[in-house]
């Protein structure tokens, strides 16, 4: 593993989601020894890093969100010699890890909000946010919860309100509290000592309230990157102009990112859902003194198409000046990119795929899309996610992008586990299985593994510069260029064929993989449906 303290610029983050990746003791529910076990498949992709979804001690009431232990690894997962054990072997394979940091909110169960709740004089009593009700008994203000109705929880030990920005089991801390600071500071410290080589912020925007408790103003739209937008989920109604992402933010990240700089070559990519996400992104990655890399929901919702795609990049360039983009396309929290984007061929997914991985900026990839798979269709009854039991059959929830990965169609529930799995195997991916891709050439896995082993070796790609340039409707040309080298990336997203002219002619890479490639007369470029074309200038 090389030794480059800025090897997370332009990397590819391998989203794990531990519970749906592979169980190793038969109990239905994946775990760290699981992953462990399936680190060769995950290095035989050609990412450079793992990020592992929550594994920590927790009741499980938003899978693993909702920390009890902050330290400590749910038996589910396993256990800490478990989780030193991965390290040490990702690290043989030149793979970095990184876990998941829920910052913003804790358990119910966490022994630090039994104790908060206790009274309103122990040593912990403002470790949390609590509020008296008004004078007529209801919540302090109008704020909601991004999983429905009003974001305060009353306490009748307390006899006052507490904050939750998600479920009234996930209470927010009291980040203007110091010791509450200094406190989650220690706890990124352990996992620091133990070897992790980076962490993704959950909901960072999230950490600091309005002290004041202002109520949000209404909105009748909501702006770009989100998160709970949906239509009928009433949080899309209000502008979160107190809740979250408030000043007082910025100077917590610095101390952070000081934090991490005691660690060399560790790094943070902070998730942002806000109503202005991308000057979110912004604020929070320029200066060098704050996060490494943060993304939004931008790429996360069902708007594609090639003039969206240019102006998400376009804008986020415009505002990130220093700062540095991470892009995706899919995680655990939104339908599979597959389903969401309606790709109908496996060549419509390598051109995703191909936008993707040459975007300036890092990547993170969930596990799964490098095989294409579908959205999964559940039953209700199959449900366990809060957020779709909530706002079913409207909104189905998170389940359907969390099903167990599909290995093996020949073996019982498609090699995830010998046990009825957590969620049910889906049928549709028993023939997108990575048994059954490893045996085609032409697969959408063969097609990752051979585009992410190339673009390692293309300095241009990892950190060049990005120029987008006039092209017809339906498709993307930009330029990467970096210490004098050219790269002209050409993109038809559409079914049918497109013709770009174009202001150079360009000579096709001839290492690419197989399915890069158009066809040039002089200075046009021919591109068939959901083309692709790298050219050197």
């Amino acid at each position: 593993m090389n030794n480059n303290p800025d090897w997370w610029r332009g990397a590819v983050i391998y989203q794990v989601y531990p519970r749906s990746f592979y169980d190793s003791n038969g109990d239905g529910i994946g775990d760290l020894p699981g992953v462990t076990a399936k680190l060769d498949y995950i290095a035989s992709l050609n990412v450079d890093a793992i990020w592992l979804s929550p594994f920590f001690t927790s009741p499980m009431n938003d899978f693993g969100y909702d920390v009890a232990d902050y330290r400590g690894v749910d038996p589910i997962f396993g256990t800490l010699e478990d989780f030193d054990e991965l390290v040490a072997q990702a690290h043989r394979r030149g793979l970095r890890i990184m876990i998941d940091q829920v910052l913003s909110h804790s358990s119910d169960q966490h022994a630090w909000f039994k104790e908060s709740r206790a009274d309103r004089s122990n040593a912990k009593a403002d470790w949390y946010v609590w509020a008296d009700p008004k004078p007529d008994g209801t919540p302090p203000n109008n704020w909601l919860s991004v999983f429905g109705g009003p974001a305060w929880a009353w306490d009748s030990r307390r006899k006052q309100y507490y904050l939750h920005n998600f479920l009234a089991s996930q209470p927010d801390l009291n980040f203007h509290n110091p010791e509450v600071q200094d406190q989650m500071l220690a706890d990124v410290r352990f996992w620091l000592d133990r070897g992790v080589d980076g962490f993704r912020l959950d909901a960072v925007n999230f950490c600091f309230h309005d002290p004041k408790l202002r109520d949000n103003p209404a909105s009748n739209a909501v702006a770009e990157g989100s998160i709970g937008v949906r239509k009928e989920n009433p949080y899309a109604y209000q502008y979160h102009k107190y809740d979250k992402t408030q000043p007082e933010n910025l100077a917590f990240l610095q101390r952070l990112r000081a934090l991490l700089n005691e660690y060399p070559g560790t790094t943070t990519v902070g998730e942002i859902g806000d109503d202005h996400s991308l000057q979110t992104m912004a604020d929070y990655t320029r200066g060098g003194d704050k996060l490494h890399m943060a993304y939004s929901f931008d790429l996360l919702t069902e708007e594609h198409g090639a003039a969206f795609f240019e102006n998400t990049v376009r804008t986020i360039e415009d505002k990130l000046t220093d700062g540095w983009p991470c892009w995706a396309i899919g995680n655990h929290d939104v339908a599979r990119v597959a389903s969401r984007w309606q790709a109908g061929s496996d060549q419509q997914l390598k051109a995703y795929m191909a936008m993707l991985l040459t975007l300036r900026g890092s990547v993170c990839l969930y596990q799964g899309e490098e095989l294409g798979l579908t959205e999964a269709e559940l039953r209700y009854e199959d449900l366990v996610d809060p957020y779709g039991i909530n706002f079913w059959p409207e909104y189905k929830g998170r389940d359907g992008c969390r099903t167990p990965m599909a290995w093996d169609p020949t073996l019982a529930h498609a090699g995830f586990s010998n046990a009825r799995p957590w969620l049910p195997v889906y049928d549709e991916h028993l023939t997108a299985a990575v048994s059954v891709q490893q045996q085609r050439e032409d697969s959408v896995l063969a097609a990752y593994q051979a585009f992410l082993g190339w673009r390692k070796h293309q300095e241009v790609l990892l950190k060049g510069d990005i120029d987008f340039l006039e092209s017809p409707d339906d498709t993307l040309v930009f330029t990467r260029s970096l210490n004098g080298e050219r790269l002209l990336v050409a993109l038809n997203l559409s079914d049918h064929a497109a013709r770009i002219d174009l202001p150079m002619a360009g000579t096709p890479v001839a290492d690419a993989p197989d399915f890069v490639g158009g066809q040039w007369q002089g200075t046009t470029l021919n591109l068939e449906p959901w083309g692709v074309d790298i050219a050197r200038l």
